[in-house]
């Protein structure tokens, strides 16, 4: 399932409402508010609360937990999961690699598994194959704007007593199956990154869930273990009479420093407001290069599934290697030639990934690893190839195109540089 396809004059006036350089009325308005109010060792204006308030309202969700980025976020819902020392994670091998390090810096397990061909999401089956006595949490991922297929995630998530945080840092506001992704696991985490749907000026995040005492837990996690923080919007500090008093004992536990800074909560209220228009923007574009690849034989995009929204962080697709005779390096070459703005190639299979493969995350020993504490009982003490073979051959064949513009004429632009690269192969000239 697509956005519904805009007129021509629907299309001028979306671009028409979107700032050039991604800085608009209401960022500028919120951010002068909070640069008169001066700083201090607290905020002095209730805009942190107010971002919170207005993103949970957005999703439907009873709370949101804002934090530095994307990464931190998911940090918090696992260290307010309790997991730790013996446990595993699991998460898909094709992400980028904060989904696997924030497992690693629990010094819990990360478990991997392998992707759908078509969708380009995790596999519900090989998480299935994956679950073990020391499974704990299940990290989804919607990659590229299009959520996992949820349903059967969550079935064996409550079959096993598992926690699930979805990684929604390319999917705002998409769909799967009628609900808004992001309100299906136990909490979900969005990146405001400076490539991302909406973003806070380069890094920041936001956590959501509906479980008032986890959500506390989140905040914790994220403000040092500050004793009475709580859940409730932009509760990240102490109040005065409390915190001045001789006697009392801050810390409830260990936690890290994820607040955001309240320049990037004016920024990101601002930049909520037009999310949709952000989002349909996205997704107006993508439609722009289906059509164009539509009729073509070797470029197969990525599938959605009757019942989802795809919001399309990028454009997706694989080239089909085996049926031309040229290659992923070749068609970004020329595309490049031809206008367009580069071309993105996937990350590298996490697993795969040096750090992953040296095993040294703590410590100059390989041993030192979380997979060889003692309270580790689990199997898995090295990442192979050949352990997700779906995503290791299809990896070097995926090709991102970018959606993140906020002019029609400079998507025209690349769409037209796409059509003239695919007649160029398509003609037989190389």
């Amino acid at each position: 399932m697509t956005a519904k396809k805009l007129t021509d004059n629907e299309t001028k006036a979306l671009f028409d409402r979107l700032p050039d350089n991604r800085v608009g009325a209401a960022d500028l308005k919120y951010l002068n508010e909070v640069l008169s109010a001066g700083f201090g060792n607290t905020a002095r204006t209730n805009i942190e609360a107010r971002f919170e308030t207005a993103f949970a309202k957005k999703f439907g969700i009873g709370y949101a937990i804002s934090h530095n980025s994307g990464t931190g976020t998911m940090h918090s819902c696992l260290i307010a999961a309790g997991i730790g020392p013996g446990d595993e994670v699991i998460v898909p091998t094709h992400t980028m690699a904060s989904t696997a390090f924030v497992v690693l810096q629990c010094y819990a397990v990360p478990v991997f598994v392998d992707i759908d061909p078509k969708t380009f999401t995790m596999d519900p089956e090989d998480v299935k194959s994956k679950i073990t006595p020391y499974t704990k949490a299940i990290i989804t991922v919607s990659l590229y704007g299009l959520s996992p297929d949820m349903d059967p995630i969550m079935t064996l998530a409550k079959k096993h007593n598992l926690i699930v945080i979805e990684d929604n840092a390319q999917c705002f506001l998409g769909y799967y199956k009628n609900k808004l992704v992001g309100t299906i696991g136990n909490a979900a985490s969005f990146s405001f990154q400076g490539s991302k749907h909406m973003t806070t000026a380069g890094d920041g995040g936001m956590v959501i869930t509906d479980n008032e005492e986890y959500a506390t837990r989140i905040r914790s996690a994220g403000v040092l273990g500050y004793a009475n923080v709580s859940a409730k919007p932009g509760a990240t500090s102490i109040p005065r009479d409390i915190r001045q008093d001789w006697s009392f004992k801050r810390h409830l536990s260990m936690g890290y420093n994820y607040r955001l800074p309240v320049v990037c909560s004016a920024l990101g209220l601002g930049q909520l407001g037009r999310l949709d228009d952000l989002v349909l923007a996205r997704q107006t574009i993508a439609a722009l290069y289906g059509d164009i690849i539509k009729s073509c034989k070797w470029i197969v995009p990525q599938y959605v599934p009757e019942g989802y929204i795809n919001t399309y962080f990028a454009y997706t697709c694989r080239l089909d290697e085996e049926s031309v005779d040229f290659d992923w390096r070749k068609f970004r070459k020329k595309f490049i030639e031809l206008g367009g703005d580069g071309l993105y190639g996937c990350w590298s299979p996490v697993h795969l990934e040096p750090a992953f493969q040296n095993m040294k995350f703590y410590g100059t020993r390989k041993e030192q690893a979380p997979h060889f504490h003692p309270l580790y009982k689990g199997k898995v003490h090295s990442y192979q190839k050949g352990d997700c073979p779906v995503i290791e051959k299809i990896q070097p064949t995926l090709m991102q195109l970018k959606t993140g513009y906020t002019q029609w004429e400079k998507a025209l632009g690349q769409a037209e540089a796409l059509d003239k690269t695919i007649n160029f192969f398509n003609s037989g000239r190389r």
